[in-house]
């Protein structure tokens, strides 16, 4: 499962190139969000691995001049737009969570996280890294999201993927899986679309 190079020939790596999206896996948010209704004008959103910013160009248009978009990751993002404030760092360190707290002192309306861990080519390996990524961004619902909102999550799946799923419907009213069409067709991963958080009052 180790990262392959881009395929100058994959339809969606250009389709992104000649729109000027800066990942093809914006499509894949693209394609959810169109499917679930899941981002409105005016939203807040906490983007979990969010370089190098596919993602927030489309949770960017989405949420709207007034609404609010902040990425976070390791590594630095280009600027993308007046609503998208980006914060460098490791989400488990307290000075992230300050940053972020910063940027928006209440909770946030939607989660979503890309968030992959570096694959080793171990296929029991990254799956269970990826789970445990999924697991973070589940805990941060806890302390960010509203009452009601909801988490997109990239995930491998493996053998700890009922028991993450069963984390899930703990916290959430309803959990769907999806598969976009822009993922590549050997690719493991999933994303789980969880709406109706029951926490954050």
């Amino acid at each position: 499962m180790g990262s392959k190079p881009y395929d100058p020939r994959d339809a969606y790596y250009r389709k992104a190139k000649q729109a000027g999206l800066r990942a093809r896996s914006a499509y894949k948010l693209e394609e959810i969000a169109r499917r679930f209704g899941l981002y409105r004008p005016g939203m807040t959103v906490l983007d979990l691995g969010a370089a190098p910013g596919g993602w927030l160009q489309i949770l960017s248009r989405l949420v709207g001049p007034h609404g609010l978009v902040v990425g976070v990751d390791l590594q630095p993002i280009e600027p993308v737009a007046p609503n998208v404030r980006t914060v460098v760092g490791d989400i488990h360190a307290e000075a992230t969570r300050e940053a972020i707290r910063a940027l928006r002192p209440d909770r946030f309306d939607a989660l979503t996280s890309d968030m992959a861990p570096k694959t080793t080519g171990i296929k029991d390996v990254d799956e269970a890294r990826s789970i445990e990524l999924v697991r973070t961004a589940l805990e941060l619902c806890d302390e960010y999201l509203a009452q009601g909102g909801s988490l997109v999550a990239k995930v491998f799946e493996g053998g700890e993927f009922r028991a993450l799923l069963a984390e899930f419907r703990q916290r959430f009213e309803r959990v769907r899986l999806v598969r976009p069409e822009a993922t590549r067709g050997r690719s493991f991963e999933i994303y789980v679309v969880a709406t109706g958080f029951r926490g954050g009052s």
